[in-house]
């Protein structure tokens, strides 16, 4: 084994006073302990200790603190971990002491042949990284000890060791500095953006536009308008529903009879002490409740609660969930499909194009997006689904939908159970801020034009990220070649 070790050595041009190693023979890992969340305490208090979670590595730690007692795995502030299930799989951290889960390992080592900071920026490396990806069983049931058993890791002598890690943080620092100011950047488009939204939906984006007209509708005109659609809506409803009837009496009246459609809810118009939240209208628009311009607004199921299945089969029914639902983009690159019939017991919230959905559950909750596809589909009941009156452009209402202002008003109104959401009701009763029909075009423009700048801005930002990425990869790929620092 040796022999095939020095061999490898060899092909891989390392140093002289370098060693390959076998995982196994140098590395243990040691897995987390889960105490019952029952235990789980928000604050501190004498006999608790923390215990760490992948989530408490990233920007928005979750502190939790648990009986010392119930747990028996314990890190100290400059030990590495590998988060093992998930999407994070493989991540390397450090920096943190306590207890930590399940989803961590310890990378436990003798310091005499390994420096955890050495190990830290090793571990980050295609050397490790690359095997996890090529796991067979699925991220989430992660993976053993044993997977990593053959790994070859470099082992330079602990002064090497000790230079390399220096190298490798006098490089990173400055690096690191252009990383954050990449997405400084790119949060500061975000803000824009919400700028962009914000000027849109009080009008400014079309003042000129408005100066130059001669007829716009006053808000009573607006009003009567949104009335006449909701009659309109509700005459076509009833018209499809007795062609449905005819045909089930034709057919000898198979199973039961078509059901009548529901009369669209009225909402009563938004109060004053509401519409202080947001900034002040033109004259000619009009606040009304995105109830009052829809003419359906509900929600899907689990294809589960129905006794339907999911298949691999895209002739099947599609099927939309709240990943899908991105801000202003349907994300459908890992589609889902369910059995056709899911749609016969489901059927009020079978799809039709132009609707707009808009999730009301969970971490993606204010995520909006119009519906663009003549695929049939259906969705969860993580998602509404909200049919508009032809008099609303649906693509102007999905950026309202996506936008800080409205955000700050139901914000109050997210019911935490176990999960947060809204209801139907909450949606139904969003003030949405109307403007006649021309105007609505115009304004779609201006909003387009200023976000296919953003877009491109973006775009630019996240290929510098990639770069900066990939430039901080080869460094960490140097320098476990030997080739950073000069022997």
């Amino acid at each position: 084994m040796t022999q095939v070790l020095a061999e490898e050595k060899e092909n891989n041009k390392l140093p002289k006073d370098w060693e390959l190693v076998k995982f196994e023979n140098y590395i243990d890992l040691k897995g987390g302990s889960q105490p019952p969340k029952s235990e789980f305490k928000d604050e501190p208090e004498e006999g608790y200790v923390r215990l760490l979670q992948i989530r408490d590595f990233g920007e928005n730690p979750v502190p939790t603190y648990v009986n010392t007692d119930s747990v028996t795995k314990f890190c100290n502030k400059d030990d590495v971990l590998i988060a093992r299930y998930g999407a994070s799989l493989g991540r390397i951290l450090t920096g943190m002491e306590g207890a930590y889960n399940v989803a961590l390992v310890k990378v436990i080592s003798d310091d005499k042949d390994f420096l955890n900071e050495y190990l830290f920026y090793l571990l980050q490396t295609q050397i490790l990284q690359r095997p996890l990806t090529q796991i067979s069983r699925s991220a989430q049931n992660g993976f053993a000890k044993s997977d990593l058993a053959d790994i070859k890791l470099p082992k330079p002598p602990l002064p090497t060791q000790h230079r390399i890690v220096e190298k490798i943080e006098e490089l990173f620092s400055d690096f690191d500095n252009g990383i954050e100011n990449l997405k400084k950047a790119n949060q500061q488009l975000e803000t824009y953006k919400q700028s962009v939204l914000k000027a849109a939906f009080e009008g400014k984006l079309t003042k000129e536009w408005r100066e130059q007209q001669d007829d716009l509708p006053i808000p009573e005109e607006l009003k009567e308008q949104i009335e006449n659609e909701r009659k309109k809506y509700r005459e076509q409803q009833l018209k499809e529903w007795e062609q449905k009837v005819e045909e089930w009496k034709e057919q000898g009246e198979p199973g039961r009879k078509p059901r009548k459609p529901r009369k669209p809810k009225s909402f009563e118009e938004p109060t004053d002490e509401e519409l202080n939240a947001f900034g002040n209208l033109p004259e000619n628009w009009y606040w009304a409740r995105l109830g009052n311009l829809s003419g359906l607004i509900t929600k899907g199921s689990s294809p589960g609660w129905q006794g339907y299945d999911y298949v691999n089969d895209p002739d099947e029914l599609l099927f939309v969930t709240s990943e899908n639902v991105r801000k202003n983009k349907l994300d459908l690159s890992e589609p889902k499909y369910v059995e056709l019939g899911f749609n016969d017991v489901q059927s009020r919230s079978t799809l039709k194009k132009q609707d707009v959905l808009f999730n009301i559950v969970g971490a993606s909750i204010g995520r909006a997006v119009v519906f663009d596809r003549d695929k049939l589909a259906n969705i969860n009941q993580a998602v509404a689904l909200i049919r508009l009156y032809d008099f609303i452009n649906p693509e102007l209402l999905s950026y309202y939908l996506n936008s800080s202002s409205l955000k700050q008003f139901y914000e109050n109104k997210i019911v935490d159970v176990a999960r947060a959401n809204l209801s139907l009701t909450d949606v139904g009763n969003f003030p949405i801020p109307v403007c006649s029909g021309g105007e609505q075009e115009q304004l779609f423009q201006e909003i387009e034009s200023k976000m296919s700048v953003i877009i491109q801005l973006r775009k630019s930002l996240n290929q510098e990220l990639e770069k900066a990425k990939a430039l901080r990869q080869s460094i960490l790929k140097k320098a476990f070649e030997g080739k950073l620092i000069q022997n």
